[in-house]
C-alpha cells in the first residue's frame, strides 16, 4: 500500500464501529431501538427522537443510484489520478439510508439514475477502508 495522499474521514468515538465494520468487509448501518429509523452517518443521538438507543447492524451492500455527477477536470491535485470521478448520491436497500459515495469499476456513460450497485471496499491506509459502490 503506497502513501495516500487524498483526506481521510475523522474518525470520532460514536464512527469507530463504521469504520472498523469496513476494515471487516461490512457496511454497518444505525438503528434507533426507540423510533426504528435507519440511521446513516453514523451519529451519537437519533436524528428523529433524539433517543441514545442506537444499535449497529450490517446493510445487505446493496444500493440504486439516486442522483450523481461526473468530473471531467477541475479537482484538487491528489484526484487527477481518479478522473473522470463518480460522485453519487445512493440509495441502500435498507429503507431511508442514502449515502454520498463514488461509483466505481464503472465507465461514466454506463451511470443512470436507479442503476443497481453493489458496495466494495478499498483499504487506503492500515487503519481506514472506504466504501464504495460498483455496478451490481
Amino acid at each position: 500500500m503506497s502513501t495516500y495522499q487524498k483526506p481521510l474521514p475523522d474518525i470520532k468515538p460514536w464512527t469507530r464501529p463504521f469504520w472498523d465494520g469496513t476494515q471487516q468487509g461490512k457496511l454497518l448501518v444505525q438503528k434507533c431501538t426507540d423510533c426504528n429509523v435507519n440511521i446513516f452517518s453514523p451519529k451519537r443521538y437519533c436524528p428523529e427522537c433524539w433517543s441514545e438507543h442506537l444499535v449497529w447492524f450490517e446493510a445487505s451492500g446493496k444500493a440504486q443510484v439516486f442522483s450523481y455527477t461526473i468530473t471531467y477536470s477541475g479537482v484538487e491535485p491528489f484526484f487527477e489520478n481518479d478522473l473522470p470521478l463518480i460522485l453519487a448520491w445512493v440509495d441502500l436497500e435498507e429503507p431511508g439510508v442514502r449515502m454520498l459515495t463514488n461509483i466505481v469499476d464503472c465507465d461514466p456513460e454506463d451511470v443512470e439514475i436507479g442503476m443497481d450497485l453493489q458496495v466494495t471496499f478499498e483499504a487506503v491506509t492500515p487503519d481506514v477502508t472506504l466504501p464504495k459502490f460498483k455496478p451490481a
